[in-house]
């Protein structure tokens, strides 16, 4: 109950954010509906506010107050400060007959707005629906299907950390005792939400849900403004849940040749692709159900997107023409004098405060608006926001980073096979189809505005092919993924277009649609498939191993276990040394390192530097399964039993765990 009153008041505090960062707008003349803008408007800033008030102020708690459990002091300070502020404001407008949300304000065609409810309806089912059947509790065990399960160990980690332990200052799960280089502000919702009663998959699936669908209203309205129309925004939606790209038109054609389309379209369990790590599911809408946090990134930056579109449109109105009106967004002073700094302001202090949420959206947002800018006039509103932004975000990185948060490098090609120009551009119509480079071409038919846009909204793509920011080049694949789905607004004004013509072009309006989205659609099959009931990873939420961990377990405990992915340990919450090493490695951690001394510890045949390496490695605990093996090695329980005593053993006597600090000379071992 406590954590649905939490994210109600998110959602009445941004209310009244959003209010002052929102302007009337040119598209509100058009009969545009501002709600599917303030809705979404008011959870993300909300929450991101809220949030961050109750992380703070936990924080202090812990590392000042020294608290036990910190989140009951955020959660107390800021839910009724909340509460008070609007209790007070709503009853000053009501004794002056001021509306308490003038609803009437914000839709302006109640004919559409009753189908435009109706769409946003469906997708609210679609994606409770989908982000339940990936991750849910049932019978006392957690399920989270084969494609996602990967990625939601090192977030359930992170959340459980904060929920079920005392993570301030805060660390990252599966590099105990170290900094936190990891955006991790979604998990803290989401942990905090579950610390306010909500069980862990209502806690990260409401938000989840509330945060993809914030975005496809935004993505609605933009395409709405941009391209005009209902259809629009609505092909838009659908474009981006059902990718576009050539894997399934290879596919099915080699196995029409094989003579075996129909058996393997039964039996395939896995995502298709002939690029490198396209079987990952890269490009498809398995990541936004694996990286829940993308969703609320996405969500902020087209906001974003939505408030400087009103600079991109005035300078879409001048009456010059060609270079000249080009020449004119760069050479008079109406082109770089501010229009309205303290919007400019606000959105550069809400991007800023993002990046810990998801920092390759706020990135990718940055990057569109540089595009925005080079078409705008008013470009210093633009350097204020990017300045906040990137302000913000330093603030942060020196709070909760150790060290540089990226490391920039030139890289040219991304994942392509044949890293020049020409390979490259190959390589990006095998994952996406047309959806960019038939862009390019659609540029001669595009009014100024949308000419703009268009170019803009490639800016992350360029960022792919050529710049990496951490060891694993995989990641700049969300940049590619930020990109299309705003790159889907002119191929739902493409569609519609077509599908005004007569029969021809209805026809051409259904083909297109169809190829666009077959990829997508046969990708979502497989994510059915490989994440239904026989395809899930299990884990045992009543399990004592977990419930011992979180109770004899501190912050400041530092436990060696396998190389564990998702289990009952990493449902604790507690700090491991080193757990699965992809997640650390590609945060920028110095897995190599730790994984060395690992195997050290679990093989040492001497007791003396058994005991060294421990203690220089500050780990307190030590967990042994049996059988066990670490980095392929062999490991041996001998010496550490004979070194330090046992502490706990799970029921089925497989799982052992040994203390080696000398506190448990005052509890006593058992």
């Amino acid at each position: 109950m406590l954590g649905i009153i939490y994210l109600v008041l998110c959602i009445l505090i941004g209310k009244e954010i959003t209010s002052v960062l929102l302007s009337d707008g040119k598209a509100d003349g058009t009969g545009f509906n501002r709600i599917w803008i303030t809705a979404p408007a008011s959870f993300g800033i909300g929450t991101l506010f809220l949030t961050w008030a109750v992380y703070i102020i936990s924080w202090f708690a812990s590392v000042k107050g020294g608290m036990e459990h910190p989140l009951f002091m955020g959660n107390l300070v800021v839910m009724a400060a909340a509460l008070l502020f609007l209790v007070w404001l709503y009853a000053v407008r009501f004794r002056s007959h001021q509306s308490l949300w003038a609803l009437k304000k914000e839709t302006a065609d109640s004919q559409r707005l009753i189908r435009e409810a109706v769409f946003f309806g469906i997708c609210f089912l679609f994606l409770t629906w989908i982000m339940f059947y990936t991750f849910h509790l049932s019978g006392g065990y957690l399920y989270s299907g084969y494609t996602v399960y990967g990625d939601y160990a090192p977030h359930t980690a992170m959340m459980r950390s904060f929920s079920l332990e005392n993570n301030f200052p805060t660390q990252y799960p599966h590099f105990g005792g170290a900094d936190v280089k990891y955006h991790f502000m979604f998990q803290f919702l989401s942990g905090n939400l579950e610390y306010l009663g909500l069980p862990i998959d209502i806690a990260y699936n409401s938000v989840s849900i509330l945060s993809l669908l914030g975005f496809f209203m935004i993505l609605y309205s933009l395409a709405f403004r941009i391209a005009g129309g209902m259809g629009a925004g609505i092909l838009s939606v659908v474009f981006m849940i059902f990718r576009s790209g050539t894997a399934f038109f290879v596919f099915a054609w080699e196995h029409i040749q094989a003579g075996d389309l129909w058996e393997i379209f039964k039996a395939n369990t896995s995502f298709i692709g002939y690029t490198t790590n396209e079987n990952w599911g890269l490009w498809n809408f398995n990541v936004y159900l694996n990286q829940r946090h993308l969703g609320f990134g996405l969500l902020l930056v087209a906001l974003a997107l939505w408030v400087f579109l009103d600079w991109l449109e005035a300078g879409a109105d001048h009456q010059e023409k060609g270079f000249k009106w080009l020449k004119c967004r760069f050479t008079t002073r109406e082109a770089w004098l501010p229009k309205d700094p303290e919007r400019a302001l606000l959105m550069g202090l809400v991007l800023g405060l993002a990046s810990f949420w998801n920092g390759a959206a706020v990135i990718g947002g940055l990057l569109i608006l540089c595009g925005f800018a080079l078409f705008s006039d008013g470009k210093l509103d633009y350097a204020l926001t990017a300045g906040v932004t990137v302000l913000f975000t330093m603030i942060q990185s020196k709070i909760f980073v150790t060290g540089s948060v990226v490391s920039p490098s030139f890289y040219f090609g991304f994942l392509a096979d044949d890293k020049t120009m020409w390979g490259s551009l190959v390589y990006l119509f095998k994952i996406t189809g047309p959806v960019f480079l038939g862009v390019i071409l659609l540029l001669v038919f595009m009014k100024r505005r949308q000419r703009a846009a268009a170019v803009a909204f490639l800016m992350p793509v360029l960022f792919t092919f050529t710049i990496s920011l951490t060891p694993d080049i995989n990641v700049n694949h969300k940049y590619v993924m930020i990109a299309y789905a705003f790159m889907t607004i002119f191929w739902g004004w493409v569609v519609c277009g077509l599908w005004k013509k007569k029969i021809p072009g209805k026809i051409c309006a259904i083909l297109l649609t169809v190829s666009l989205t077959l990829t997508g659609i046969y990708d979502f099959v497989v994510i059915l498939k490989d994440n239904d009931s026989m395809h899930r990873v299990s884990v045992n939420m009543n399990s004592t191993l977990t419930k011992w961990l979180s109770e004899n377990l501190t912050d400041q405990d530092l436990i060696l276990t396998p190389e564990y992915s998702m289990n009952e340990v990493t449902m604790s919450g507690v700090m491991m040394y080193l757990g699965w090493p992809y997640y650390a490695w590609s945060a920028g951690y110095d897995t190599n390192y730790r994984a060395a001394q690992a195997v050290q510890i679990y093989t040492a045949q001497d007791q003396e530097i058994l005991e060294k390496t421990v203690a220089e490695e500050k780990i307190t605990y030590i967990l042994y399964e049996e059988g066990m093996e670490f980095e392929q090695q062999a490991c041996r329980e001998d010496l550490i039993e004979m070194t330090y005593p046992l502490v706990y053993t799970s029921d089925d006597g497989r799982i052992r765990i040994y203390q080696t600090t000398e506190e448990y000379k005052e509890k006593g071992a058992v």
